[in-house]
């Protein structure tokens, strides 16, 4: 049994989706946290915060800087996070006069949470692209099969005769009204991260909204306030990778009750089994309801999470690094499996 299914090089091939993934790797993490004090250098010295010529330096540095990996991660079991590690490794890169210059006003965790967002945002339009080809695939469905007849079953007895376009419907609108929440929840979420030690960017003094504004603009984020102990967007974000996943096992359960009555659906392409040649496994279909209950699980781990200590967490903002990617992978391979399923249903009633 792996640590994590969704990155092993077997079990991945079901559950994991790698697109979603590579914005979790160290390769993109570390990306991320050198844009942050790329565009640090550049706002503070745009708003008269440090020297141009500090600007300059710090970005020619980073324009060939090769972090020390083996370095960072000792950092981590020394600091629990990469970021004064790095900034010690880009101040030695950029050197002197200027590397003072280097992270000036800011903290780990504006380092770190504005990298998770600037990852995140890929995220984002990645599930949208995801969600909007399942919708299709339902409205293609309810196209093809929707005026068939079929049973409707209530508490898992057969109930009165329904058209399959009222079946497809219930599987259907749920994705749409997700995707409205996503569009709706994207501005909340996408933003920049930049308070200083405390919150209070007490170095910057009265150009520290101005600083943060045009650092946001130059990373592609929103400006807000800052939210280092303020963690309901991204609990929000994580409801609503739940609320995905469990409209996709309801769809996913659907679907192994209609094979298994084995008289309401044709599929193509079902799982083999090793003793009984004859089978056709709804792998699928038993992924989604997998895939659901996991976040359900993960989601109460994030609503953990929402309780720091008065202006930073550690045990909590943690607590976000062991649930929040595997949640975003989940909701990716269920996306990815559900209109794979979807594609394989070759009839539908009757």
């Amino acid at each position: 049994m792996p640590v994590s299914p969704f990155d092993h090089p077997l079990l991945s091939g079901l559950l994991g989706d790698e697109e979603a993934a590579r914005h979790f790797s160290v390769e993109a993490e570390i990306a991320a946290m050198l844009a942050f004090e790329r565009s640090l250098a550049e706002a503070e010295a745009a708003c008269g915060v440090i020297p141009h010529e500090a600007e300059a330096a710090i970005v020619m540095a980073l324009a060939s800087f090769r972090p020390d990996t083996p370095k960072l991660r000792a950092g981590v079991a020394r600091d629990g996070v990469a970021v004064p590690e790095l900034v010690r490794q880009i101040k030695t890169a950029v050197g002197e006069p200027h590397g003072q210059w280097v992270h000036f006003g800011a903290t780990s965790q504006d380092v770190f949470d504005t990298a998770l967002m600037l990852r995140l945002k890929p995220v984002v339009e990645h599930l949208g692209l995801l969600l909007t080809e399942n919708i299709v695939r339902f409205a293609s469905l309810e196209e093809q099969f929707g005026g068939r007849a079929l049973m409707a079953m209530t508490r898992m007895q057969p109930a009165i005769p329904i058209q399959v376009s009222d079946r497809v419907r219930a599987w259907r609108a749920p994705l749409q009204r997700h995707q409205q929440r996503l569009s709706e929840q994207s501005g909340r979420l996408l933003v920049v991260q930049f308070g200083g030690p405390a919150g209070t960017l007490e170095k910057l003094g009265d150009k520290a909204e101005l600083v943060r504004a045009a650092l946001a603009a130059r990373l592609g984020l929103g400006d807000a306030p800052q939210w280092h102990s303020q963690r309901d967007a991204l609990a929000d974000f994580a409801g609503w990778l739940s609320l995905v996943t469990g409209s996709l096992g309801k769809f996913g359960q659907d679907m192994t009750l209609m094979a298994q009555a084995g008289t309401d659906i044709a599929l193509s392409g079902g799982g083999s089994s090793s003793a009984m040649p004859h089978k056709q496994n709804p792998v699928k279909a038993e992924a989604l309801v997998a895939l659901a209950r996991v976040n359900a699980t993960q989601l109460s781990g994030m609503h953990q999470a929402l309780v720091h200590e008065q202006e930073r967490s550690g045990a909590a903002w943690t607590l976000e690094w062991l649930l929040l990617p595997q949640m975003v992978v989940a909701t990716a391979a269920a996306l990815r499996l559900a209109a794979e399923l979807a594609g394989q249903i070759e009839s539908l009633g009757h």
